[in-house]
């Protein structure tokens, strides 16, 4: 299966999350690509089976500045048949934990991406044992997902 992971992390928290998914898709025999998410190809998503986004959230529930473009670019994308996972990092301490997530995704099935049902949410980094497991189960989940639907890269 190929997997492209775009991800944006300024305190190193979303890169975390990033690692584990990608090590945990290694162990699948996922062919993965990794990519700013702000550099990622928004014209050659359909190249790839699965593609993940990640980000963290910024104040009170904002986007960070490095993905405005990306985010306004998406509208002029068709999503369509593509399949997503979407992951991020938030603090509990603001009111909109990890709305970025919520934000991204909803853009992606604007586009008429196919967004995984569940949406990985972690604060901070995944320290925990609990926060590691959580993150490879979404890798498993969102990897069996896509499986499922029988993508022509995936047999």
């Amino acid at each position: 299966m190929k997997v492209l992971i775009g991800y944006v992390s300024m305190t190193s928290n979303t890169e975390d999350i990033m690692i584990v998914l990608k090590n945990k898709l290694e162990t699948l025999n996922c062919e993965i690509k990794v990519e700013e998410l702000d550099f990622v190809p928004l014209q050659k998503l359909s190249a790839y089976d699965l593609v993940l986004f990640g980000s963290y959230t910024w104040g009170d529930g904002d986007l960070p500045y490095e993905l405005e473009d990306m985010y306004e670019d998406l509208d002029d994308v068709d999503l369509t048949g593509i399949s997503f996972g979407i992951f991020g990092s938030g603090d509990r301490f603001y009111p909109a934990f990890c709305q970025a997530v919520d934000l991204l995704a909803d853009k992606v099935k604007e586009r008429g991406g196919d967004v995984f049902s569940s949406l990985l949410k972690i604060e901070f980094s995944p320290d925990s044992e609990e926060e590691v497991l959580e993150c490879e189960q979404f890798a498993v989940g969102v990897y069996e997902w896509v499986k499922e639907k029988g993508t022509s890269h995936a047999r």
